[in-house]
């Protein structure tokens, strides 16, 4: 029972500062170049980002007010 509520109270510590500093530990994982890659990699691989993306990027039709 000790145990249980030890591993409970630690995990419960390391959310609430993973929480607390996600900032700053995501500014810490992104310096590092290969990370940055594998973290971009991963999004684009998801297909609603990357379609999102490219139209940002490369002017796909956007949605605008009809002109009067």
């Amino acid at each position: 029972m000790s145990r249980m509520l030890t591993s409970i109270f630690m995990i419960g510590s390391i959310g609430y500062f993973v929480f607390r500093f996600r900032y700053r530990i995501i500014n810490l994982m992104l310096r590092s170049g290969w990370m940055r890659r594998i973290a971009v990699g991963s999004i684009m691989s998801f297909p609603g980002v990357k379609n999102k993306m490219m139209q940002t990027v490369f002017g796909g039709p956007t949605e605008r007010p009809s002109e009067r």
